[in-house]
């Protein structure tokens, strides 16, 4: 296949499955697996490394260091498992006469996501490089077996996004290079849960199923720059804007009488966070590679998200989120003139830091990263990474109203969670 197609075919498939994609694994929602070749280092090092395309998202300076044409595309499958426990201190919204715990415990509210990844990047001349860059920077889904203890906080919650990143960058000299981009992002979010209906302003209350869907389209950037001060050390720095979202469609509610449904047009304003990263690399001899970095995410650009619906009540869902950072440290060992091993461990904080603001839709805690993968050289041009992360994540404390007692109901208990991810990647040159 010539190259050219071969491109175009890349990313519309990755197109094509990223807008079926969506999961947890990193801290909040955010999904640093935009590659898996750094996932067996836990992505130590990931704004610095620049081995293949893929550096498009983590630091676009990286492209002065592929010469001529790559691609690079990959796919990461995430498993959470999010499982809640109720201490026996749940209630009912007192507005439908509550008192005791309605339902189970939900079940285990993780679910099997894939991530596709796709990146291109052109070398023009000695200086200049340009890219393009597909992946889905955010996602988020929680889904409760129905009639749970927690039904009328969320019995489902999916978040998708897209993103599309072209990027050029800059060699300065052998020792600095800079590079930008800027992101056209989709997002799309559906949001089903139980609710208390008023039949009239004086009652009588009754149950309901609501379900909201939005979507909406946002620009954004992101700039890098890379220092290479020794023949064997290389740093990197890069940052990646805000994203504000101007996300509209609508929410419908029924079930509530036999032939009767509510419809509102429905809106709300989500700021994605911001985020830093300086990573360095180190080649210490000819088989070990060191690798590490520090991350600053600005979460509390997010303190609550608050649903509007036309003609009909404002739901608000308190988040109170606050900045986080994380730290990732890994190793890259030849074992072979074919055969490289990577291994890294991160420690990821989460935005989520009290029980009385952990969200049933978002169960977050903040999590260990242990990594392992392999890459195997096909030829000098042709890359096979396969990698993976055991998640450990600490027992989770949550006791939440979620900003309405009497029309939501109290949750109080705790959440086990954990995840799994394997991914693998095909990077090549041309």
């Amino acid at each position: 296949m010539h190259k050219k197609s071969l491109a175009l075919a890349t990313l519309s498939v990755a197109i094509t499955a990223i807008g079926s994609a969506s999961n947890v694994h990193a801290a909040g929602f955010q999904l640093l697996e935009q590659n898996a070749s750094g996932l067996g280092n836990a992505y130590a090092g990931s704004a610095a490394i620049a081995e293949n395309a893929s550096t498009i998202y983590y630091n676009p300076a990286g492209m002065t260091y592929l010469p001529g044409f790559n691609i690079s595309a990959g796919v990461n499958a995430i498993q959470p498992s999010f499982k809640f426990r109720d201490n026996g201190n749940s209630r009912n919204p007192t507005a439908l006469g509550g008192g005791a715990p309605m339902g189970g415990n939900g079940g285990d509210a993780g679910n099997l996501g894939v991530v596709p990844n796709a990146y291109f990047s052109w070398q023009l001349n000695e200086k200049w490089f340009v890219g393009l860059g597909v992946g889905a920077p955010f996602g988020l889904m929680t889904e409760y077996n129905d009639d749970w203890v927690g039904q009328y906080h969320s019995n489902k919650f999916d978040i998708k996004t897209i993103n599309i990143n072209p990027s050029i960058a800059y060699k300065v000299n052998d020792q600095f290079s800079m590079g930008f981009g800027v992101n056209w992002q989709h997002i799309d979010a559906q949001y089903k849960k139980k609710v208390v209906v008023p039949v009239t302003p004086a009652g009588p209350f009754l149950p309901g199923d609501a379900d909201l869907n939005l979507d909406g389209d946002a620009w954004g950037w992101n700039i890098g720059f890379m220092l290479q001060p020794t023949e064997d050390t290389r740093i990197g720095l890069s940052y990646r804007s805000k994203i504000r979202h101007n996300a509209k469609g609508d929410t419908k509610i029924d079930g509530f009488a036999p032939g009767q449904s509510l419809s509102y047009d429905a809106s709300t304003r989500v700021d994605l966070p911001d985020s830093l990263i300086l990573s360095a690399v180190h080649q210490l001899n000819e088989r070990w590679e060191l690798l590490a970095d520090i991350s600053w995410t600005g979460w509390s650009s997010l303190p609550q998200l608050k649903i509007k619906n036309d003609g009909g009540p404002t739901d608000t869902l308190p988040l109170d989120f606050r900045d986080t950072w994380r730290v990732a440290l890994g190793a890259n060992y030849q074992l072979a003139p074919k055969w490289k091993w990577r291994f890294g461990v991160a420690w990821d904080q989460s935005p989520v830091h009290n029980p009385s603001d952990r969200p049933t839709s978002l169960p977050d805690t903040d999590r260990w990263w242990f990594s392992t993968g392999v890459q195997y050289a096909v030829s000098k041009d042709t890359q096979i990474d396969v990698g993976y992360t055991y998640l450990y994540l600490r027992d989770a404390d949550i006791d939440t109203t979620s900003g309405n007692a009497l029309t939501k109901g109290r949750v109080a208990g705790d959440y086990r969670s954990k995840g799994n991810i394997l991914g693998i990647q095909v990077s090549t040159r041309f």
